[in-house]
């Protein structure tokens, strides 16, 4: 079915649950349903009405000139990245396809917000929208941005809807900034405690090197206190090689590093899965910090991502103990996936800023009826 046929399809489902009281669950790829649904608590298992955003799909604008992509929100991000791939262009942010439990979509990705190891140094997803459609709980199909950089004079809506699961209506399309990619890439490993890798990163981070990722991981045995940092260089060729020269360390064979990135990214590192799913009561927490925030005192097993600043934690300690230790730090933790499925996925956030995700909501969606994350 087309889009002029598909959308006021779905904009006539909308209105009518909206008179009826009734709710609609938007699914997607399924790429990312144990922690969608988690996230959409409210109204998730009782909607009434289940929107399929794949049947909206399509490469609608790629023109590589001007470093753009627009398409519709069901499209495969898989058939995205081949097209660009042709012109040598990526999407810098590089979002996980967690394609082992589904199909990634473009809606999905913005939706989610979720970015792989290089946003750090290349930024997230909301830093690459540049113009979008929605559907919102009244029916209407709404326009934001367009396809440059400079097209908005205000608040940017479009990139308002990153990370919004679905919670402010439906993305229909979508538009991109791309990039090309870098000539050379490097990757290095060398052996130090979690605080080390820590500060290095940080000291790095300050100096006019070309870094793009980083990963620190423990030992295996996970109680020495040892671990092994990686590092990308990304860039000019010359760049690089002056980068690998001056930070020293074991620089990885490419056919070795290509592949741990990618692991990394689609989180199938063996490190991921270390007692699941026999342990019940073990959960898997994102937690976003300052990057100069120490080492966290918890019980379980971290990798730390983005020169500290994203904290993955293995744990089953309580809930309220780990929220409040990444508040202490100065971040928020995320219940990500596992664990007691009673323990709100969000930590709730303060009141001004709850107040003003809840105006949102309701100017987006008046009658409920998508799911609310709050």
């Amino acid at each position: 079915m087309q889009a002029d046929e598909l959308i006021p399809l779905w904009q006539d489902l909308v209105r009518e649950a909206a008179s009826r009281g009734e709710r609609i669950r938007i699914h997607g790829g399924g790429s990312k349903a144990p922690w969608w649904a988690a996230a959409q608590h409210s109204g998730a298992d009782t909607a009434e009405h289940t929107l399929d955003a794949t049947q909206l799909s399509g490469i609608t604008h790629l023109e590589p000139t001007e470093l753009v992509v627009t398409a519709r929100a069901g499209t495969p991000l898989a058939e995205i990245e081949a097209a660009l791939a042709e012109h040598h262009q990526f999407l810098p942010f590089e979002p996980p396809h967690f394609a082992r439990s589904g199909r990634a979509t473009l809606g999905g990705v913005v939706a989610s917000a979720m970015s792989g190891p290089a946003r750090i140094s290349a930024g997230g997803v909301r830093d690459y929208v540049l113009g979008a459609s929605l559907l919102n709980g009244r029916g209407e199909v709404l326009h934001f941005g367009g396809e440059v950089m400079k097209n908005v004079a205000g608040f940017d809506v479009s990139r308002l809807l990153c990370g919004s699961l679905g919670s402010l209506g439906v993305i229909l399309d979508v538009s991109l900034k791309v990039m090309p990619r870098a000539p050379a890439e490097a990757s290095l490993r060398f052996a130090m405690t979690q605080d080390e890798a820590i500060a290095r990163c940080n000291a790095w981070a300050a100096q006019p090197l070309p870094l793009n990722a980083s990963a620190w991981l423990p030992d295996r045995s996970g109680g020495s206190g040892k671990g092994v940092l990686t590092v990308r260089l990304r860039g000019a060729q010359a760049a690089v090689q002056a980068a690998c020269a001056r930070l020293g360390g074991e620089r990885m064979a490419e056919t070795e590093a290509t592949p741990f990135w990618t692991a990394l990214r689609e989180q199938t590192l063996p490190w991921f899965t270390p007692t699941w799913p026999g342990d019940s009561q073990a959960a898997l927490w994102r937690l976003s910090l300052p990057p100069t925030a120490p080492a966290l005192d918890l019980s379980g097993t971290q990798l730390v991502e983005w020169f500290g600043g994203l904290r993955w934690l293995i744990s089953a300690a309580p809930a309220p103990i780990i929220l409040e230790a990444a508040r202490q730090a100065g971040g928020h933790a995320t219940r990500f996936r596992g664990g007691d499925a009673s323990v709100a996925v969000f930590d709730t956030p303060q009141a001004t800023l709850l107040r003003i995700q809840r105006n949102i909501k309701t100017a987006f969606d008046p009658h409920g009826v998508f799911p609310t994350l709050f």
